[in-house]
């Protein structure tokens, strides 16, 4: 992203963007509790997105809606903490990410709850359905999953004579455990070998990430609220270990990441905001059905290819709906 474009979005988030976590519901319009993983510049398009989408609907934070925000900052725990203070509050609705919902939902059975990003809501129990899902969860799915075999097929055709990956999941968190294995299941088609890091903590990362260095050309991520909150870091290491990392939204490699391919993420928090709104006008969330991505970005930080002495093929710069200079 230009330093310009970059500044444009931050000043039109301003209005929308959460510089405090402690603004309380006044009890007289709705409240929606906003759990995210990080409160760092990489949620500001989602945020903003989100808010665009809310004040269009006729929901405006401060005057017909209250919007609680807070956030886990990498740490799994503090899910719990803030959905059992969203449920004292009695927020009418809360609005997470696809690793927030276990701890959501053993706070409460009865509150709606909106994954705006989940990487396998299915697979992972969140819902019984997609198209019914039942109990007081839906939302939408980053269909990560469906995607590591295009990912691995990226890395091939940009890194000559890569033979060997890295792959890097929460072990607490299932989902990314699942899209770790399904990684390695579609490494193979590409005669990849695969080498597995299961981290437990930030303190974990970076010597994971170091010990790889001259034995693997490329490490995809499995994003959760830990890898999320150390993106800066992840890509830090990487790129010192000469590594180039493959990340699942655009965001990421804006900050650094070498690729990013998946689904836009600031599309999917706005069109979490139409969930909210149906709820609030008294949907239930059983009966709303969990929707897939509907705009999926290629995306090639050309820095960082430099830095790590790549050359980029010509056709996937043609096919890349944004190069970063």
């Amino acid at each position: 992203m230009r330093r310009r474009d970059f500044i444009t979005l931050i000043s039109g988030a301003a209005s929308v963007w959460p510089l405090t976590a402690h603004a309380q519901p006044d009890g007289k319009r709705p409240t929606i509790g906003f759990l995210g993983a990080s409160s760092d510049s990489a949620w500001a398009a989602q945020v903003s997105s989100f808010n665009q989408r809310l004040r269009e609907l006729g929901w405006v934070d401060g005057r017909t809606v209250s919007i609680v925000y807070r956030w886990a900052e990498g740490k799994l725990d503090r899910y719990s903490d803030f959905a059992v203070e969203f449920v004292q509050l009695k927020v009418d609705v809360i609005v997470t990410v696809g690793s927030a919902i276990p701890a959501v939902k053993r706070a409460t059975s009865t509150i709606p709850i909106v994954f705006a990003v989940a990487v396998d809501p299915l697979g992972s129990g969140f819902v019984s359905s997609l198209a019914r899902p039942g109990g007081n969860i839906t939302g939408l799915s980053l269909q990560s999953t469906d995607m590591t075999g295009k990912r691995n097929e990226l890395l091939v055709q940009m890194i000559p004579g890569l033979t060997r990956l890295a792959v890097l999941a929460n072990a607490a968190y299932p989902a990314a455990l699942r899209e770790s294995a399904d990684v390695q299941a579609a490494a193979g088609h590409f005669g990849l070998a695969v080498n597995t890091l299961e981290v437990h903590g930030a303190d974990e990362i970076g010597p994971a990430i170091i010990a790889l260095k001259g034995e693997v050309k490329a490490l995809y991520l499995c994003p959760d609220s830990l890898v999320i909150a150390n993106v800066t870091h992840i890509n830090a290491s990487a790129l010192n270990a000469g590594i180039a990392t493959m990340w699942s939204a655009r965001e990421f490699s804006e900050k650094g990441g070498l690729i990013s391919y998946g689904a836009n993420e600031a599309d999917l928090f706005r069109r979490a905001a139409d969930y909210v709104d149906k709820i609030l006008r008294g949907a239930k969330p059983a009966d709303i059905p969990v929707e897939q991505p509907t705009k999926i970005e290629l995306v090639i930080n050309l820095k960082t290819a430099k830095a790590l002495g790549l050359t980029i093929p010509h056709n996937l710069l043609v096919l890349a709906d944004e190069v970063i200079e």
